[in-house]
């Protein structure tokens, strides 16, 4: 299907009559506040009238002050809160038709029609067969005389549109599951913590995750930790695991002591669904028995429980709450008596509709693979995305290099001599990049050179051979240990070009961000005059900023939103016993809007002013106004971004100032500028495994290119364009991209196409207070995969 974009219009109160609810329904997760949120404001905007049911199907059941009309400002201060603020529970009267009945006699009551289901695949099967019961079930309502025939004719159809809430991303049709990064954040958190206190003591520690039926949770914290073993569903160990086990936990320990450093930690990560091939279940306690009785080491367990689901929800869940709740809104409105209920879903970057029985049908089909022990089919059915972090995982943690690179007494022989630096600003992930590159290298037997300080530690030779142990714990760590400068190569050909040559470096690896693609860029050019540059070049991006042209997602990108998003939270708790007040933020990102914009859309932010979309004072006046008319309809706390190049005139004085005068008498206004801060911090576990990925992959790349570039007499000469690109991250794959000089302005260093732009009107649908709204629609500029005949992912 062509992915060429087009534009939807959104007309404003087109719908009005309808009436729409959401309600949460099963285990409850983050984010599901922001669907909820989204769902009254994008229905509000079109129209409708929209209710909330509380408990979920029992609440549906009960009726009464269950279900309630939901305002602009019911939703108000949520989008940041874990949980559903509408309450969830699981209902046995809504499995009987007589409590189906009476459900259906209170929405009819009310006038609803459509239904927004956020659950698991047991709410949305049961929301489906309610659907096809609803004919049914109004003429028997009809017979008893519960509805008149008016209503029965004015009722006729139900639809539905579901949203996956599950922290254990366990649904088939959807990358990811409104709960599962946030879900993510928590384990990370308490795995570092622990990391501290099993360094002091040099213990085992085991930890087990949530994940009864599906072991996402498990292989992403693995990966996003370095731990040395991980027991899933999908995979399971063979019967002689604790032998296998044992094995691992002492080569590694070994190892890391050949390596000087030593291996003072082993971590073990458990699913709570973790079985045998046999269908034996392997539980925390089983495997600290064999750890002591045939280690004799510390070993200490850790289950965290219900801690994953506490806990404030991550920028992205809340992003991703957003955008699939205004799509549900949206498929209701455009569906018909013949419309099969979809399920809004995540493709790659992409809020598209999938028919909801036949995602449901594809995670039946993982149970049912498993249960028949068939775990190639049901890692497969699980999506590409799951069997890649697997694959990933095990290609990391093996001990071994591959037998292409050992020689005839099974040990490594002398391979390739890689490089790799920094070129720019640091950003969180970089560190997880390098510990990948460098291990991988070494399984392979090539040998690693890390250049310190960037092109200015290359000119000084502040180049040192790189170890195992020496990017030990570096996955979890901020910032960029060989340390980065901005410094471009012009000028200084000569001189890195002589340093190239010293040290034999026949690949490089530079991650950064546009200097880094600069620097690239430069030293390519250079090739007709510096046979030393005749070699394969890749960058990885790295950039809070997310304004290098051939990726949608920078490393640190997703780490520095997460930052911005939790010190707006910050700011606006700081206010809570303070009355009407306004905070206007400065965020960082050059001239690209990118943190500007999530960040608002995670943030709840009432406006978010960036360079990509011109704003003039006609703009600020009217957000002031529309801020005044929040206030007086009992709005708290006003929430205005910032971009810092948004505009030379209109700067964020200027903004404060505005908002101060203007709101005189009606709200106090106060202002940050957030600076370093978000720069700052533990990557987030996309970062860290966005970084171990991609620097996996550059590996193998650097080696095909090495290999088809090798000369007769063994030296290397790349000259061909792809032989030096840029490794991006674009709708779920990582594509290389060899000619990037017509994808960016080069004067605002920002990409010509940038994807998150698109989210710009629905930021302003959700901000906008019913009573400000003055346009008649908004056009949301969309991917043709958004439509109802999108595939599964």
């Amino acid at each position: 299907m062509s992915s060429a974009p087009v534009q939807r219009f959104i007309q404003h109160g087109a719908h009005k009559g309808k009436g729409i609810a959401v309600f949460t329904s099963g285990g409850d997760s983050q984010g599901m506040n922001a669907a909820v949120r989204a769902v009254v404001r994008m229905g509000i905007y079109v129209g409708c009238k929209v209710y909330f049911i509380r408990e979920g199907y029992q609440g549906m059941v009960d009726g009464g002050e269950n279900i309630i009309e939901a305002g602009w400002s019911s939703v108000s201060s949520i989008i940041h809160r874990g949980g559903t603020v509408i309450g969830s529970a699981r209902c046995t009267d809504f499995r009987e038709r007589k409590g189906r009945l009476q459900a259906a006699l209170n929405l009819v009551s009310r006038g609803i029609t459509n239904l927004v289901v956020i659950g698991g695949d047991g709410s949305l099967t049961g929301a489906n067969l309610f659907r096809q019961e609803w004919s049914s079930l109004l003429d028997e309502l009809l017979k008893e005389g519960k509805i008149t025939q008016e209503q029965r004719l004015k009722y006729k159809a139900l639809h539905i549109a579901g949203m996956v809430g599950s922290i254990d991303n366990d649904f088939c049709g959807t990358d990811m599951t409104i709960g599962t990064d946030s879900a993510l954040h928590r384990i990370i958190e308490a795995i570092d913590a622990i990391v501290s206190t099993a360094y002091s003591h040099q213990r085992t520690f085991i930890m087990e995750v949530m994940g009864r039926h599906c072991g996402y949770l498990a292989i992403m914290a693995s990966l996003a930790s370095e731990a040395d073993y991980v027991f899933i569903p999908e995979d399971p160990v063979p019967h002689n695991w604790p032998d296998k086990l044992c094995k691992k936990i002492l080569q590694v320990r070994i190892k890391g002591a050949e390596r000087s450093a030593g291996q003072r930690l082993n971590i073990i990560i458990v699913s709570e669904g973790a079985i045998d091939r046999e269908g034996q279940p392997i539980t925390a306690e089983k495997v600290k028995q064999v750890v002591v009785d045939k280690l004799q080491q510390d070993t200490r367990i850790t289950v965290l429980g219900h801690v994953q689901r506490g806990g404030n929800p991550s920028a992205f869940d809340r992003v991703l709450g957003c955008r699939m709740g205004a799509e549900a809104v949206l498929a209701l409105m455009e569906a018909d008596d013949n419309t099969e209920p979809c399920v809004v879903s995540l493709d790659g970057n992409q809020a598209v509709r999938v028919p909801l029985m036949e995602c449901v049908q594809r995670t039946k089909a993982v149970a049912q693979a498993m249960a028949d022990r068939n775990w190639e089919l049901a890692v497969q059915l699980r999506g590409r995305s799951f069997a890649r972090n697997l694959e990933t995982y095990k290609m990391l943690t093996r001990l071994k290099p591959p037998k292409s690179s050992l020689d005839k007494d099974g040990r490594g022989v002398g391979g390739y001599n890689m490089a790799v630096m920094h070129i720019g600003a640091p950003a969180c992930g970089m560190n997880a990049a390098v510990r990948s590159f460098v291990r991988n290298c070494i399984y392979r037997g090539d040998t690693v050179m890390g250049i310190h300080d960037g092109i200015e530690g290359l000119i000084s030779g502040n180049i040192k051979k790189m170890e195992w142990s020496d990017v030990t714990g570096w996955v979890g760590q901020g910032g960029a240990f060989l340390g980065t400068k901005r410094t471009l190569p012009e000028g200084k050909f000569k001189e890195i070009a002589a340093r190239l040559k010293e040290f034999k470096i026949q690949a490089l690896l530079i991650i950064g961000g546009f200097e880094a693609y600069h620097a690239a860029g430069q030293l390519t050019d250079q090739r007709d005059n510096f046979k030393e540059f005749c070699i394969p070049l890749v960058v990885v991006p790295s950039t809070i900023s997310n304004n290098v042209p051939g990726t949608e997602f920078s490393l640190g990108a997703d780490t520095g939103l997460n930052e911005i998003t939790e010190i707006c939270d910050r700011i606006r708790q700081s206010a809570q016993g303070t009355k009407r007040r306004v905070f206007v933020i400065e965020t960082m990102g050059g001239y690209c809007g990118y943190l500007a914009t999530l960040s608002g859309l995670a943030g709840g932010a009432d406006a978010a002013y960036i360079y990509e979309e011109k704003f003039s004072i006609k703009n600020l006046q009217e957000d002031v106004y529309h801020m005044a008319s929040k206030m007086s309809d009992g709005v708290q706390r006003g929430l205005i971004l910032r971009n810092e190049k948004a505009s030379d005139n209109y700067n964020t004085e200027f903004i404060y100032r505005l908002y101060s005068e203007e709101g005189r008498g009606l709200f106090s206004t106060r202002m940050n500028v957030l600076g370093h801060m978000q720069q700052g911090g533990s990557p987030t576990p996309f970062d860290r495994n966005m970084g171990t990925k991609m620097a996996a992959k550059c590996v193998e790349w650097l080696v095909e290119q090495l290999k088809a570039n090798t000369q007769p007499d063994g030296s290397i000469c790349a000259k061909t364009p792809e032989s030096a690109c840029l490794l991006g991250l674009v709708r779920r794959q990582y594509k290389i991209t060899s000619k990037l000089k017509t994808l960016f302005s080069s004067r605002q260093r920002i990409p010509k196409q940038q994807w998150w732009l698109k989210l710009r009107p629905l930021l302003r649908i959700l901000a906008k207070h019913d009573s400000t709204y003055e346009e008649e629609g908004l056009y949301i500029t969309v991917d043709e995969e958004m439509s109802t005949d999108s595939p599964v992912a």
